[in-house]
C-alpha cells in the first residue's frame, strides 16, 4: 500500500478515536492537520518518500482558510442563527400552542399534533436544533404529560420534529453544503423543501394512526373547548407571524428576489420585528440572543477552519484517491454504491456530529457521485435526511440529550430512547421514497429555474 494511503487511513482513524477524548473538535482538526503535514514533509524530504507534501503544499492551507473566510455566502450563517434564537423569544410558538391546543383538542393525539404542527412551521424559520427541541419541549411536554399521554410518544415527537429545522430551508445545514459543493443555495434549499415536509406530514400521520390504534396512549381530555369562527380567526392570526416570515425569507429566494445572504438579513430583521410587536423584544433579550448567535457561529466557524485545513491536508496525501478508489471497487453497481455511501453516513452519524460529517465526508465522496452521473442535488438532500436522523440515533444523538435536559427528573433516557425508535423508522422510510421517487427533491429546482 503506498505511503500516502496509509497516512491518509492513520488520520481518519486518528480523528474517530481523538473525539472521544473530550478535546474540542476544532482544536482536534486543526491539530492533525499540523501533524501529518509534518510526517508527510520528513518523510518525503528525509527520506525520499513518494508523498505528495510539501512546504509549498503546506502554504495553500492559508490561501484556503481565507477563502473560507471570503466567502459572502456563509455571511447568511449567523443572520439565519440570529433569525432562529430571536424567534423562540418573540412569543410565537407560545401562541401557536395555545390556539392550536383549543383547535385539535378533540383529535386522538390532537396535542402531539399541536406539537408537529408548530415543529414543522418553526422548521422553515430556525435551523438550530438545539432551541426548536427545548421549545417545544418547555410549550409542548409538559401539557402532554399532564392529559395523560405515553411519555415514549410525547418526548419522540418532541425530538423528531424538533430536527426538522436542520433540514428544512433556510438550513444551516444547507448553506454549509453548498459552500462544500460549490453549488448555488437556492437549489439545496427547493430541493429539501418537499423532503421536509414529507418527514413532518410522516410525523403526523404515525401520531394520528397510533393514537386511534392506542387510544390510551393520547387521551382526548373530558372538557373542551368548542371550535368556533373566532377560534380559526385566532388561529390563522397566530400561523399568520411565522408564515410571512417564512414567505419573506424563502419567497425572495425562490423568486429571486433576493439571494441567501440577502434574505438571511431580511429574516434576521424580520424575527426582530416580531419580538417587539409581541412586547418580548428588551435589552436583556438582545443581549442574550446575540451573545448566543456570537458562541453558535464561532462554535462553527472554528470546525470549519479545522476541517478545511484537515480536509486539505488529507486530499494532499491522496486521501480523495483512496476513498473514491474503494467507493468505486465496491462490487456493486451505481445505485449500490449510493446506498453504500448513505448506509455509511447513517452508521457514522451515531458517533459524529453533522458538521464535522458535513465538511469532511460530503466532499470526500460527492466526486463520485459526480462521476457516476446522479445529480447532486438530490444526493445531498439524501445525505442530509441522513444527517437529520443522527441526531435521534444514540449514543450521540444530540436532540436526546437537549431534550433530557430540560424534561421532568421522572423521565428516563431509556424512555426518550424508545420514544425516537418509531420516528428514526419513519425518517428512514422517507429516506427510501426520496431514493426512489427522485422527483420529491429534483422537481421543484427544475421548475424553478
Amino acid at each position: 500500500m503506498p505511503v500516502g494511503d496509509i497516512l491518509s487511513l492513520l488520520m481518519f482513524a486518528s480523528f474517530i478515536l481523538l473525539i472521544f477524548s473530550g478535546f474540542p473538535v476544532a482544536w482536534v482538526l486543526g491539530g492533525l492537520a499540523v501533524l501529518f503535514t509534518a510526517i508527510g514533509i520528513v518523510l518525503k524530504v528525509d527520506f525520499s518518500l513518494p508523498v505528495e507534501m510539501d512546504w509549498d503544499y503546506s502554504f495553500l492551507v492559508v490561501d484556503r482558510i481565507w477563502d473560507v473566510m471570503n466567502n459572502w455566502v456563509l455571511v447568511a450563517l449567523p443572520m439565519f442563527i440570529f433569525m432562529g434564537l430571536m424567534l423562540d423569544r418573540s412569543g410565537v410558538a407560545q401562541r401557536l400552542m395555545e390556539n392550536l391546543v383549543k383547535l385539535f383538542g378533540n383529535v386522538k393525539g390532537g396535542m402531539a399534533v399541536t406539537v408537529a404542527v408548530i415543529g414543522i412551521l418553526l422548521s422553515a424559520t430556525t435551523g438550530i436544533i438545539g432551541a426548536s427541541v427545548v421549545l417545544l419541549a418547555l410549550l409542548g411536554l409538559p401539557q402532554m404529560l399532564d392529559r395523560g399521554y405515553e411519555p415514549e410518544l410525547a418526548t419522540g415527537t418532541v425530538c423528531a420534529v424538533g430536527t426538522l429545522g436542520i433540514l428544512v430551508p433556510p438550513s444551516i445545514m444547507l448553506v454549509l453544503m453548498a459552500d462544500r459543493l460549490a453549488i448555488p443555495v437556492g437549489d439545496l434549499f427547493l430541493g429539501a423543501l418537499f423532503p421536509g415536509l414529507l418527514l413532518g406530514g410522516l410525523f403526523v400521520v404515525f401520531i394520528l394512526v397510533y393514537a386511534y390504534l392506542n387510544p390510551e396512549a393520547a387521551p382526548v381530555p373530558e372538557e373542551q373547548e368548542p371550535i368556533t369562527l373566532k377560534l380559526v380567526w385566532d388561529v390563522l392570526l397566530s400561523v399568520m407571524a411565522p408564515a410571512g416570515l417564512i414567505v419573506a425569507v424563502l419567497g425572495s429566494i425562490f423568486f429571486g428576489i433576493a439571494t441567501p445572504t440577502e434574505a438571511a438579513g431580511v429574516g434576521a430583521f424580520g424575527a426582530l420585528l416580531l419580538a417587539l410587536w409581541n412586547k418580548r423584544l428588551d435589552y436583556s433579550v438582545l443581549t442574550s440572543v446575540l451573545q448566543e448567535t456570537t458562541r453558535t457561529t464561532a462554535y462553527i466557524f472554528a470546525i470549519f477552519l479545522g476541517a478545511t485545513a484537515y480536509s486539505l491536508v488529507l486530499r494532499g496525501l491522496g486521501g480523495d484517491e483512496l476513498i473514491e478508489g474503494l467507493l468505486r471497487g465496491l462490487p456493486f453497481g451505481p445505485t449500490g454504491i449510493i446506498i453504500a455511501i448513505l448506509f455509511f453516513t447513517f452508521l457514522i452519524g451515531f458517533f459524529l456530529d453533522w458538521i464535522e460529517i458535513t465538511l469532511i465526508i460530503l466532499p470526500l465522496v460527492s466526486p463520485v457521485v459526480i462521476h457516476l452521473g446522479f445529480d447532486l442535488v438530490w444526493f445531498t438532500v439524501l445525505f442530509a435526511v441522513c444527517l437529520q436522523t443522527s441526531f435521534l440515533t444514540p449514543p450521540v444523538g444530540f436532540a436526546i440529550f437537549y431534550l433530557k435536559g430540560v424534561a421532568p427528573d421522572s423521565i428516563p433516557v431509556t424512555t426518550i430512547y424508545k420514544g425516537v425508535i418509531p420516528f428514526i423508522l419513519l425518517q428512514l422510510l422517507g429516506l427510501v421514497m426520496i431514493f426512489v421517487w427522485s422527483d420529491i427533491a429534483t422537481w421543484l429546482p427544475s421548475q424553478a429555474y
